[in-house]
């Protein structure tokens, strides 16, 4: 998705599956969503010309900009080289080490106290390629951020916002509503972005609220990855049941008996299950494991 650029730039030809934002009044709302940031640290996904960044280094105690355009981002160092609050760091997002930036600094930990992170807010225009891939990594180091508002492509905001037994509802939906509350807060034509994509898009809001406490699925031995693998393998084929999606990996025996305890039918799919329901027939096969 896109990158963001003022109406007074010249076009600049998309590239990573970009477009640029045109749309001042679009830019404002986007930064309005992430709230009061004064006494934040934002992180910035793809700046671009430097929009969405111009409008956060007045406000944020502290700005990181990620780019990967080499071009774009010795651009940004120079625009707002005087802000000692904004930093422009030359990256792919998904290749970012988030405890190296986030985490604790080597020397300042002190023995006995548990390191609190800083909450960081997230702000960006995500390639439409990579979507899935950016939400996941931020995911995984959820323990680091407070919200995300992110733009995406509209058909890809209806996934992450569908709920259970719609048709939209997927792994990834389960996945951010696993880690987040998900707000689809409005819509944008292609005129929005120059030149136009073939789609419209929409502007997320992600607030970080874990559920894996709640769930049953914090624990020894790597519960949330194994939970978030059991999602992988529910909803391999889509269109078939559970009972098909799982017992190539689960003796018949144990699945059926786990399928009963979960009170989940061998026929349903795995999207019409809620996140409870998952989780439920999750601990069934994890505790089951003589199937009986």
């Amino acid at each position: 998705m896109p990158k963001v650029v003022s109406a007074r730039r010249p076009q600049h030809k998309p590239k990573l599956g970009q477009h640029f934002l045109v749309s001042d009044s679009f830019a404002q709302q986007i930064v309005d969503a992430l709230g009061d940031v004064s006494q934040n640290t934002v992180l910035e996904i793809g700046p671009g010309r430097g929009v969405l960044t111009s409008l956060l280094a007045k406000n944020a105690r502290r700005l990181i900009a990620v780019e990967l355009d080499r071009v774009l981002a010795a651009q940004l160092r120079l625009r707002f080289g005087m802000f000692t609050n904004v930093e422009v760091i030359e990256a792919d997002i998904l290749s970012i080490d988030f405890d190296s930036l986030f985490g604790p600094k080597p020397g300042l930990r002190r023995p006995g106290i548990e390191f609190k992170p800083e909450p960081v807010k997230v702000i960006g225009n995500l390639p439409y390629f990579i979507t899935s891939d950016i939400l996941l990594r931020l995911f995984d180091y959820s323990k680091y951020f407070e919200s995300i508002v992110i733009l995406v492509q509209r058909e890809v905001a209806d996934r992450v916002a569908a709920a259970p037994g719609s048709r939209d509802y997927g792994l990834l939906s389960a996945t951010a509503q696993l880690h987040a509350r998900v707000e689809k807060l409005f819509e944008l034509p292609p005129g929005a972005f120059a030149p136009p994509p073939k789609v419209h898009s929409a502007a997320l809001r992600l607030t970080i609220a874990p559920r894996q406490k709640e769930l049953g699925l914090e624990g020894e031995g790597g519960t949330e990855n194994a939970f978030i693998d059991f999602h992988k393998l529910s909803f391999g084929q889509k269109r078939k049941t559970l009972w098909n999606n799982l017992k190539a990996n689960y003796p018949e025996v144990r699945l059926r008996a786990a399928l009963a305890r979960a009170r989940v039918k061998p026929a349903a799919r795995a999207e019409t299950l809620s996140l409870e329901e998952s989780a439920a027939l999750f601990r069934a096969l994890r505790d089951n494991h003589d199937g009986s």
